[in-house]
């Protein structure tokens, strides 16, 4: 085999959809450590600073809001010059703003890291995701799940490193290790991303509504339907990121956090290994309930899936005093919220077109920011009513989510998307523009 030949086989491998949606799985899983991590920093920052947990947690809370509300844009340089250069950015970001974690000394400095920070995780998972969601038209929940599995999962093969760097060099040398370590990797990562090509897929038969209409994020967010989407995504990302950013906190009030358990031939502290399997059920549950979805419809798996996660909230409420309840329910709960990371932007993409899908699920993904919002109510509730008063606030707006998507998201879009094609037909027929059909359809 000659050098061209090589180089045309290596093409044609980073060119295969599958080996792009595992590269864009990678870069997920790297990136991961800058939300589901930060709950161990928490304490060590607080005892070495002084600072106060409520105030290093808008920390949080700005990465959040920056991550989820910068993604339309981030989204839109996708769709105009592919992947690469987006995540590369997105790498060299995250990286610097673990290094300026690792030096901030003042509040303000914290701050701006985490701008710096939202920045870098939004351009890698708006990209990944919108790139999975161009590749693979016909299988848009699995492909979806499977991106942000990555992002579900990747930190549970880091969270006891990071967890040991910390008791062992210190928070400070484990956000510079970390944060290098990460950004590298990210970037070198990204130098193997290909903007997606336009599929024609086979007459597959949907039990559901799909579109075959592209709209640009402006047409998008002037329809109703866009705005129940919006609604319900808030609803449910609000209890999941109270459980992801207060889980630290409320083993500790609890008396857990530090209790030994054993589990796989290890012991560690309760919370280590909570984080850990949390992680992982997390990722798991994306791939899972996307494949799903393709199969028995996006509003029906919301139904099933938003009134479990309501029900883990009350279980956690009333059992998880005790240590096995507490990492059974905490599990539950990661298991029943992550999948809204995977049909989300499927319904996004069904409802509205393959062409824009970066962009369009990027809008879509700020209603993430808008629930980190709620993260500090948690503190206020839990002063006024304690964590039982989170925990029943958050299980009755989700559970009014997966309802409200069976019996009215569900109908209301399926009209939506009739009326859409019916317009689009009888303007073709006139002779007029009208909207041009998605390709990936």
């Amino acid at each position: 085999m000659n050098g061209n030949t090589r180089q045309a086989t290596g093409s044609s491998l980073l060119s295969n959809r599958w080996c792009q949606l595992v590269i864009g799985m990678l870069c997920m899983a790297l990136v991961a450590n800058l939300q589901y991590a930060w709950t161990l920093f928490v304490a060590p920052m607080n005892a070495r600073h002084h600072w106060g947990e409520a105030s290093i947690q808008l920390a949080f809370s700005i990465f959040i809001v920056t991550e989820t509300w910068l993604v339309p844009v981030e989204g839109w340089l996708v769709d105009r010059f592919g992947p690469r250069p987006v995540v590369a950015g997105g790498a060299i970001c995250a990286g610097l703003a673990w290094m300026m974690f690792a030096h901030a000394t003042t509040l303000p400095e914290l701050y701006i890291g985490s701008v710096i920070a939202g920045i870098g995780a939004g351009g890698v998972y708006g990209t990944c995701v919108g790139n999975a969601l161009k590749w693979f038209p016909d299988k848009r929940g699995l492909a979806a799940g499977l991106t942000a599995a990555g992002f579900g999962a990747g930190a549970a093969v880091t969270v006891i490193p990071i967890a040991n760097m910390i008791s062992r060099s210190g928070y400070e040398h484990t956000f510079l290790f970390f944060g290098i370590l990460q950004g590298v990797a990210i970037f070198v990562l990204a130098l193997l991303l290909h903007k997606p090509v336009a599929r024609a897929t086979t007459g597959v038969k949907r039990k559901f509504a799909v579109s075959k209409i592209d709209y640009t994020p402006g047409q998008m967010i002037k329809t109703p339907v866009f705005w129940v989407i919006y609604v319900s995504f808030v609803a449910v990302a609000a209890g999941g990121l109270m459980a992801t950013a207060q889980i630290g906190p409320i083993a500790k009030d609890w008396g857990l956090a530090k209790l030994p358990m054993t589990m796989f031939g290890m012991t560690l502290p309760l919370l280590t290994m909570t984080l850990s399997i949390d992680n992982i059920c997390n990722g798991f549950t994306r791939p899972l309930c996307g494949f799903i979805s393709d199969k028995i419809g996006r509003e029906n798996t919301m139904f099933a899936i938003f009134i479990g996660e309501g029900l883990a909230l009350l279980g956690m409420m009333q059992y998880g005093q005790n240590p096995y309840a507490f990492m059974t329910f905490a599990a539950l709960i990661f298991l029943f919220w992550g999948e809204i990371f995977s049909i989300f932007p499927a319904i996004c993409a069904d409802t509205f077109g393959s062409k824009f899908a970066a962009s369009n699920a990027g809008t879509l993904y700020t209603a993430k920011g808008t629930a980190a919002l709620l993260v500090p109510l948690a503190s206020v509730l839990s002063a006024a009513g304690g964590w039982n008063l989170v925990f029943i606030v958050s299980a009755v707006i989700t559970i009014a989510a997966g309802v409200s998507a069976k019996f009215v998201l569900a109908p209301m879009r399926a009209r939506w998307i009739e009326s859409g094609a019916s317009a689009s037909a009888a303007s073709s027929s006139a002779g007029g523009s009208g909207l041009r059909a998605s390709s990936g359809e």
